[in-house]
């Protein structure tokens, strides 16, 4: 009699997160294929409406067809609400929506928020979903007044849309952009590559959307004492730092020479954050040299911080498996950040991760420049653009026939979700066994 309860019970929070997003591009599919989301009032082929419910649902930014020239205000309206759940997380939307209507939160509830938004600890879980809705659509609020001046000023009232579109685009690190009918179809901000009153707060959206609710809140009750933020703080500010102002010095040197000296440092420092997982360009990508196209890729692949809107492997991950290397270096026993010793668990959980990450990018394009014949390399791009959920692409993706395309989502999907919440969602809720196996050594290096 208990056995249907007791296998209600196992459902596991991770299954939960992911049929959440399925369920939410499932709809945002069926949405998008209606007649009055397209421009031309016919309804949108189910390939091409999929497409692009999962790049917007998955924060990721890639499309087959230009946002603004396919998609009516309708369409458009539909794409940011996909945009803002996707952000903020299904699981986080759904419970507010239950907290907003005065239902309680149970405790199975509770844990698929933890797990969502990557939460420390169970308590104070609900307070902390209060603080990132409040926040997140604060910071939404200031960043579309701060771009309104410059659109209402070039595109009239049209220029009150794309701000708020815009603003939430960044700081859900979607690079979704509606420019397409004012600067040419996939121009994204190319445009305003002069322009500070656009780049500058578009950059900061994208920095605060990717330093993740956590870090924040963190910073919040500290205030300016950062010798009392937490390690992982400590570790996504100074990762976030370093992997702007690195990358911004190579391209203000390297690539971006025949600039003029305002535009070349702004054009430098956007396409260094645009990797946190945003999906923006002010530059030709194309046009970059063969190295930054490669540190690009890598950037892509790190992505943003754990508890963020963004997606990647994570700064975290990749100061982790820094962090392991000189301990091995210098003998010692623990991997450390800053004064404090990491669990063995979670240097192991970043190796996981880092290895699951790279074999699906290379896998990935492997499969794409074999089905489509394309370099291997710009293959590359696309599915660390698409598995970081970053959006930029060197063309590709538009012209990909539908095999690709598909690839293209599944890395969409497992990068949005998380890709060990991807595999905890399919492995089996057996428990663990006390016993260990015999201890052998195998020799490395």
């Amino acid at each position: 009699m208990d056995e249907a309860p007791e296998k209600k019970r196992r459902v596991s929070p991770w299954i939960i997160i992911v049929l959440g997003f399925a369920a939410v591009i499932l709809a945002g599919t069926a949405l998008l294929m209606l007649p009055v989301s397209s421009r031309t009032g016919k309804p949108v082929p189910f390939g091409d409406a999929a497409f692009t419910a999962v790049s917007a649902v998955c924060v990721t930014g890639l499309v087959v067809r230009d946002t603004a020239a396919c998609w009516s205000g309708f369409g458009q309206a539909v794409i940011l609400i996909l945009i803002q759940t996707g952000g903020l997380g299904v699981v986080t939307v759904a419970a507010s929506v239950a907290m907003l209507s005065g239902r309680k939160i149970s405790l199975f509830t509770r844990s698929a928020m933890q797990s969502a938004m990557s939460a420390p600890k169970l308590g104070g879980i609900v307070r902390l979903t209060r603080f990132v809705l409040k926040g997140a659509f604060l910071i939404e609020l200031i960043g579309a007044a701060a771009l309104m001046p410059s659109f209402v000023l070039r595109f009239g009232a049209k220029g009150v849309w794309f701000a708020v579109f815009h603003s939430v685009s960044a700081f859900c690190n979607a690079g979704f952009d509606v420019m397409g009918s004012q600067t040419g179809a996939f121009s994204s901000l190319t445009a305003f590559s002069k322009d500070a009153a656009v780049t500058v707060p578009v950059m900061l959206l994208i920095i605060i959307g990717g330093v993740g609710f956590l870090s924040w809140d963190d910073i919040r009750t500290h205030r300016s004492r950062i010798t009392k933020y937490s390690a992982q703080t400590k570790t996504v500010l100074s990762m976030t730092c370093l992997l702007i102002l690195l990358p911004a010095a190579w391209l203000f040197l390297f690539d971006m020479r025949g600039l003029p000296p305002g535009e070349r440092l702004l054009a430098s420092f956007f396409q260094a954050v645009t990797p946190r997982t945003a999906g923006f360009n002010t530059y030709d990508l194309t046009k970059l040299s063969g190295v930054s196209k490669a540190m690009t890729t890598a950037l892509m692949l790190i992505g943003g911080s754990p508890g963020s809107t963004a997606g990647g492997m994570k700064t975290t991950t990749f100061a982790l498996l820094a962090a392991n290397v000189v301990s091995v270096f210098k003998k010692q026993e623990d991997a450390e950040l800053f004064g404090r010793r990491i669990k063995p668990s979670a240097v192991r959980t970043a190796g996981a991760l880092f290895i699951m990450y790279l074999t699906l990018f290379f896998l990935g394009a492997a499969a794409i420049s074999s089905i489509e014949s394309l370099p291997l390399g710009d293959c590359m791009f696309e599915t660390a653009s698409a598995l970081g959920t970053v959006g930029l692409t060197l063309g590709l993706t538009p012209g990909l026939g539908p095999a690709s395309r598909a690839v293209l989502m599944l890395l969409m999907f497992i990068g949005r979700v998380g890709g060990m919440t991807f595999v905890y969602a399919f492995l089996p809720l057996n428990g663990r066994s006390n016993s260990k196996l015999p201890v052998e050594n195998v020799m490395v290096g």
